[in-house]
Parts: C-alpha cells; sequence; structure tokens
C-alpha cells in the first residue's frame, strides 16, 4: 500500500521558516515527479511546486518563488520543500504528492497526481 506521509508544519511567526519532507513509502518514487500543494480554507487546492525524477527540473508557483525551495532525496524515497520569508497567506494545509508514470514531465495541477499524502498544517501569524 502506497503511502506519503509529511511532516514538519507547525506555527510559526511571518518572516520564519519551516521545512516540510515528505516520506513516501509502500513503493520507491525515484523515477517518478513529485509535487507539493497547498489548500486554504475556502480556497481550492493549489499548486505550490514540483519536482523532477532526478531532481534537475523544479517548478515553483509565482506566489512562491524565491522564498520555497524543494528538493528530493531518492535514497531516502522523501522530498522536501524549505519554506523562507514566511507569510500569514502561505497558512494551509500542506500536501505532497506523487505521479505514477516514470520520467514523466512535472505536472503542475492536482489531476497530474495520483497519490496524496494527508497533509500538514502550517499556520503563519503576522
Amino acid at each position: 500500500q502506497v503511502q506519503l506521509v509529511e511532516s514538519g508544519g507547525g506555527l510559526v511567526q511571518a518572516g520564519g521558516s519551516l521545512r516540510l519532507s515528505c516520506v513516501a513509502s509502500g513503493r520507491a518514487f525515484s523515477s517518478n515527479a513529485m509535487g507539493w500543494f497547498r489548500q486554504a480554507p475556502g480556497k481550492e487546492r493549489e499548486f505550490v511546486g514540483g519536482i523532477s525524477w532526478n531532481g534537475i527540473s523544479i517548478y515553483y508557483s509565482d506566489s512562491v518563488k524565491g522564498r520555497f525551495t524543494i528538493s528530493r532525496d531518492n535514497a531516502k524515497n522523501t522530498v522536501y520543500v524549505q519554506m523562507n520569508s514566511l507569510k500569514p497567506e502561505d497558512t494551509a494545509v500542506y500536501y505532497c504528492a506523487a505521479n505514477r508514470i516514470p520520467f514523466t514531465a512535472v505536472p503542475s495541477s492536482a489531476p497530474g497526481y495520483d497519490y496524496w499524502g494527508q497533509g500538514t498544517q502550517v499556520t503563519v501569524s503576522s
């Protein structure tokens, strides 16, 4: 059974940093694109960014570009997002996701992903 488990969320003041991790189990994702999404109350799930299977191609939404950094460690079946200069508008539940087809381009929307974590809450206070 495939599982994606996020961790690292919490409460932080504006301007602070958090690092989220997503560990996959049940199968290896070293050949698969992975992504991060977030969903704030009353809003649709939003693409934060994604990373190709080999870590060479990384994409970010305009709202986080320059502040967030996505990386992966295929040996650990783990993907990360380092979030710096956090703003209150970054408050959301953050989800990681994995594409099941190997060696594909990084999807930038939710339908492009097949496996999802349960999410971790990030709250940024002003």
